[in-house]
C-alpha cells in the first residue's frame, strides 16, 4: 500500500474529533474509535491502518499517542503489526449466518392432550415442602452444605430405607442405597457399570412393549443389544424370558408400562429363578406402584432377591419431576461401582434437596400427600373409563387398576395412525404404542394419560375423539 493510499485510509477511519477537555487520555479515545470501527465492520479483517506518523498528523497529536493506541489494540488481538510493515486488522465481526429456513408449520396445540408420564404438578405440597426446607436451613449443621457424598446424604438414605421397607416391602439398608437424579440417571448409572465389566456383551432384555427409549441409547453407547421379551395381560411372559440369555432385565412388575399388567407371584418367582440361572441383574422400575386403586399395592420384587434385583424409584410421579430426586437400592456388590459412576457424573446430588426430602419423608408428609392424591387420580381414572364406555364403547381399556394412565385396545379396522390423525383434526392428542415395540407390530392400542386432566376435560376429549372417528 502506498503512502497516498495510507493517507486515504487515515481519512476513511472517520475517528472524529478528539475531546481534549474531559474525554480522557487521547490514546484511549483513539483505541475506542478504532475498536468500534473493527467491531462494526467498517474496518474489515486484513485492511491496513495508516502509519502512526500519518494518523498522528491528521489528528493533531504526537506520534507516541497513536503508537500507544496501536500497541494496546495489538495486545487485545484486534490488530497485528510487524517491524517495517503496516498495521493491519486481524479480527472482526463474524460473517452473518445464512438466513434460517422457515420453520415447518406446526399444528395448533391440542385442546385436550392425553399425554402420559405426567403427574399433576399443580398439586405439589408446597406448604409441607417449605416447612421441611425451613427446618433444614435453620437446623442443619453448616458442614452438611459442603460437597456431598456420591452415594447420597446418610440422613436421606436412612429415611428412604425405612420408607421402602415399610411401604414397598423391600429389604433395604442405608448402605445399599445410592441417591440419583431420577430414574433416567439411575438406569444410566447401572448400564454404564454393566458396560464397564469385562467379558462378552450379552443383550439387555426389556419388556415388549416398554419404555425402551430410555434404555436403547444407553445400551447402544455401552455396546449392548436390546432383546425384547413379549408382554401378556399380566406382565412379562416368563416362558419367553427363559429362552433369553441377557446381562440384565429391565422390568416394571408392579404396573407394567404401558399395558398395566401386574406380575403374579408365580411369575415373579420365575423371573428370580431365571436371574439366578443366568447370572443376570433384574432392574426393577417401580413404576406407578404408589397409585393402586383396587387393593393394597403389591410389594416390590427386590424383597424376594436382594442379591439379584436393583430397585429404582423416584419422586417424579409422587411429587414432581422437576425435583430430580431418585434412588437405587442395589445388591451390595454393585454399590461401590455405581457410587464411582455417580461421582464421575456430577459429584453427587444437591445437599439441600436431599435434606429437605429426608425431613419430608420422616415427618410423614409423603404418606399424607399420597393419601390425598390417590382419590383424586382415581376419580380421573373413573371419568376416563366412563367417557370411553359412553362415547367409544368398542375401545377396550386395560391396566386400569393402578397408575396414571391406561391403554385402550382399538377395535378391528382402526389403526393407531388413523386415530391419531383423526384426533388431531379436532384438537385432541392421543398416542399409539408402536414407538414402544421392539419385535414388530402388535395389537393396536392407544395410551391415555389422565393424571394432569380435569374430569371435565377428560370427557370432552373422549367425546371429541369419538366425533372425529365418526366423521
Amino acid at each position: 500500500m502506498s503512502r497516498t493510499n495510507s493517507g486515504r485510509a487515515a481519512t476513511d477511519l472517520h475517528l472524529g474529533a478528539l475531546d481534549r477537555e474531559g474525554g480522557g487520555p487521547l490514546h484511549r479515545q483513539i483505541e475506542h474509535s478504532i475498536r468500534a470501527a473493527v467491531r462494526e465492520g467498517r474496518l474489515p479483517v486484513g485492511s491496513s491502518l495508516p502509519p502512526s506518523r500519518v494518523l498522528a498528523a491528521s489528528l493533531g497529536v504526537s506520534r507516541g499517542v497513536v503508537v500507544a493506541a496501536y500497541e494496546q489494540l495489538v495486545a487485545e488481538g484486534y490488530l497485528t503489526s510487524r517491524s517495517g510493515g503496516y498495521t493491519r486488522v486481524s479480527a472482526g465481526p463474524e460473517a452473518a449466518p445464512p438466513a434460517a429456513p422457515e420453520p415447518p408449520r406446526r399444528r395448533p396445540a391440542a385442546v385436550v392432550d392425553f399425554g402420559y408420564g405426567r403427574t399433576d404438578v399443580s398439586q405439589f405440597p408446597r406448604a409441607a415442602w417449605l416447612r421441611s426446607l425451613r427446618r433444614v436451613l435453620t437446623e442443619a449443621p453448616s458442614e452438611r452444605f459442603g460437597y456431598t457424598s456420591g452415594q447420597g446424604d446418610p440422613q436421606l438414605r436412612a429415611a428412604l430405607a425405612a420408607y421402602l421397607n415399610r411401604v414397598r416391602g423391600t429389604v433395604a439398608h442405608p448402605d445399599d442405597i445410592v441417591v440419583c437424579a431420577g430414574y433416567a440417571q439411575g438406569i444410566a448409572l447401572l448400564v454404564s457399570v454393566l458396560g464397564a465389566a469385562p467379558g462378552p456383551r450379552r443383550p439387555i432384555a426389556v419388556e415388549d412393549p416398554s419404555a425402551n427409549d430410555d434404555v436403547r441409547p444407553l445400551a447402544t453407547a455401552a455396546g449392548f443389544a436390546l432383546a425384547g421379551v413379549p408382554v401378556g395381560e399380566h406382565g412379562i411372559d416368563v416362558a419367553a424370558l427363559d429362552a433369553v440369555d441377557a446381562e440384565a432385565l429391565v422390568l416394571t412388575p408392579s404396573h407394567q408400562w404401558p399395558t398395566g399388567g401386574v406380575l403374579s407371584a408365580e411369575a415373579r418367582a420365575g423371573v428370580v429363578r431365571w436371574a439366578r440361572r443366568t447370572g443376570a441383574l433384574v432392574v426393577e422400575d417401580d413404576y406407578d406402584a404408589e397409585y393402586r386403586y383396587d387393593r393394597a399395592a403389591i410389594g416390590a420384587m427386590q424383597g424376594l432377591a436382594p442379591d439379584r434385583v436393583a430397585y429404582l424409584g423416584s419422586a417424579s410421579k409422587t411429587l414432581a419431576p422437576g425435583l430430580r430426586l431418585g434412588w437405587i437400592l442395589l445388591p451390595r456388590r454393585l454399590v461401590a461401582p455405581v457410587v464411582a459412576a455417580k461421582v464421575l457424573a456430577d459429584r453427587g446430588s444437591p445437599a439441600i434437596d436431599q435434606l429437605a426430602f429426608a425431613d419430608f419423608l420422616t415427618a410423614g408428609e409423603l404418606d399424607r400427600h399420597l393419601r390425598r392424591m390417590r382419590p383424586l387420580y382415581r376419580r380421573r381414572r373413573d371419568a376416563l373409563l366412563a367417557a370411553l364406555a359412553r362415547h367409544l364403547p368398542r375401545f377396550r381399556p386395560v391396566g386400569v387398576a393402578a397408575g396414571q394412565h391406561l391403554v385402550a385396545w382399538l377395535p378391528p379396522g382402526l389403526t393407531e395412525e388413523d386415530v391419531e390423525r383423526a384426533a388431531a383434526t379436532v384438537g385432541v392428542a392421543v398416542y399409539g404404542l408402536r414407538g414402544y415395540r421392539l419385535n414388530g407390530p402388535g395389537p393396536q392400542g392407544l395410551i391415555f394419560g389422565y393424571a394432569s386432566l380435569s374430569e371435565r376435560a377428560i370427557d370432552e376429549g373422549v367425546a371429541l375423539l369419538a366425533r372425529s372417528l365418526a366423521s
